[in-house]
């Protein structure tokens, strides 16, 4: 089917109180992987780029892959920017046809993230393209993407945010972090209640490779509608590849490899689609 945005999908999310998977995709296989694994769940499915992967091949080479995917397939797929890193290239994304962009101002201080926020929305909606902004900072480093040390999201400075921009998501910053994780994280479901409380709109959840799934179901259950999952398919696709060479090192066709990766992607995105409780939201 064409391609949707991401509105309708989150504030049917946030009626039905589950959330919608969004997954970062670096290649070919990986789209392939994470639609197959949204058309077995019967689930909407958001597919994600970065900066980085931007930088890397271009937008209009990933529009161009995900568009192809999703015109072939029988569930809602979005196509998002990630951590919009500027205005322009949360413009570049506009005009190349991307259903969703986040511009992540997150960095700066309150009042210069909102400004940058309400720039994008203003340019954004006229076109009904949603726009999901940042507050607070997910930490960890991811590709180059450098968020520091966290800083949490405050309930009050949310709902100021919120009303400043006139964003249709906001990404909150909980404890979760990019990457790899070091130990447990300790994510406060306690601050995630009081922002429910102040804000209306649709929560989103970054960093959430590594958390624990009972814990990604408690944020849903107050407010979180969109989960972000990136370095664990990477790790997943990853894995495929290495084992295949590992037990084959005559193997030269990349197919070969791409097929094993693409497998543990296909699984691993099936889970987390389950964990998000979307499974057949894609009939409704």
């Amino acid at each position: 089917m064409p391609f949707v945005t991401t509105k309708k999908m989150l504030l049917d999310a946030q009626k039905g109180n589950y959330a919608v998977g969004a997954f970062n995709v670096e290649n070919m296989e990986m789209v392939m992987a994470v639609i197959e694994a949204a058309e077995e769940m019967k689930s909407p499915v958001i597919l994600q780029t970065t900066p980085s992967t931007a930088m890397y091949a271009g937008l209009n080479l990933y529009y161009a892959n995900v568009k192809a995917a999703a015109e072939m397939a029988s569930v809602p797929v979005a196509l998002h920017l990630d951590h919009g890193s500027s205005f322009e290239l949360a413009m570049q994304a506009l005009r190349e046809g991307y259903t969703s962009i986040m511009i992540d101002g997150s960095h700066y201080p309150l009042e210069e993230n909102a400004a940058l926020s309400k720039k994008v929305v203003e340019a954004c909606h006229p076109c009904r393209i949603p726009v999901e902004a940042e507050l607070g900072r997910v930490g960890g480093k991811e590709d180059d993407l450098d968020g520091g040390d966290s800083g949490l999201t405050s309930p009050d400075e949310a709902a100021y945010f919120v009303e400043r921009t006139g964003i249709d998501f906001l990404a909150v910053s909980i404890g979760t972090a990019h990457g790899v994780y070091s130990g447990v994280p300790n994510i406060r479901v306690d601050i995630l209640k009081e922002i429910k409380k102040k804000v209306s709109i649709p929560l989103v959840l970054h960093g959430t490779s590594g958390v624990a799934d009972e814990t990604v179901r408690a944020c849903i259950r107050e407010g979180i509608c969109k989960v972000n999952y990136a370095t664990d398919l990477r790790i997943a696709y990853s894995k495929g590849v290495r084992v295949v060479l590992y037990e084959n090192q005559s193997v030269f066709d990349p197919k070969a490899y791409g097929k094993k990766g693409k497998e543990l992607v296909r699984r691993y995105a099936a889970e987390k689609i389950s964990v998000c409780g979307s499974c057949g939201r894609a009939c409704l």
